[in-house]
């Protein structure tokens, strides 16, 4: 078997930790370090695609969509969003770390579909929770595929974007009847409540990591 390669590391904005980007032949992983688990891997990816593919099909009839994803990873939710809009869509993309940038216009590029090439694409090298707190009426969906979802594990910060405090935030950026989508590795029934609690209209829906098989993760669906 062909063995993993480290070929980048990242400090993570705040934190202690980095993320390590690995390859072994075609296969891409991203880790934090001092984990077992892998955080991403451009294998399985099918909920990350079903996250865009669920929020930007409630978007889809309105004219010149705008969306946000918050969360570059490996590429695979900006592209399924591209994907998945209208010629005369924008998808605005916010990714804290600026290695993560630099991989997917490298190693990483392939992955995806070069996404971070498309002319429709506006990308803000920054934290997504300040553009949050920035922008009023601004996108008709936001797609959160920030860490882990809920339960933050690589950054402190990414704790506020699910808080009451960043769900009335993304509130006030969404226009009206927007989508918040927000992907988790596992269900958070608290989470569900603070949802709803904020005012949003609340759908749950899982994707499995690959067509047919693999876990089951959980997608929120929430409209304003």
């Amino acid at each position: 078997m062909i063995p993993w390669e480290v070929v980048g590391r990242a400090r993570i904005p705040g934190s202690a930790d980095e993320l390590v980007l690995s390859r072994r032949g075609t296969e891409f992983s991203i880790k934090i370090s001092g984990y077992v688990s892998e955080l991403m891997n451009s294998r399985v990816h099918g909920s990350e695609d079903a996250l865009a593919e669920f929020a930007c099909s409630l978007v889809l009839d309105r004219k010149r969509p705008e969306v946000l994803v918050g969360g570059l990873g490996m590429g695979f939710t900006l592209a399924a969003a591209l994907k998945a809009l209208p010629h005369d869509g924008v998808a605005h993309v916010a990714e804290l770390v600026p290695e993560v940038i630099e991989w997917n216009r490298g190693p990483l590029s392939m992955c995806a579909g070069y996404p971070l090439t498309d002319e429709r694409v506006r990308l803000h090298q920054g934290d997504v929770a300040a553009l949050l707190r920035a922008s009023t009426a601004a996108y008709d969906a936001v797609m959160l595929d920030v860490d882990n979802g809920p339960e933050a594990m690589t950054h402190p910060d990414n704790h506020w974007l699910y808080s009451a405090q960043g769900l009335q935030a993304a509130m006030r950026a969404l226009k009206p009847m927007g989508v918040l989508a927000v992907w988790s590795a596992e269900g958070d029934d608290r989470f569900t409540a603070r949802l709803r609690k904020a005012g949003f209209d609340v759908e749950l829906r899982t994707a499995r990591d690959r067509p047919g098989k693999g876990a089951r993760h959980t997608i929120w669906l929430a409209r304003n």
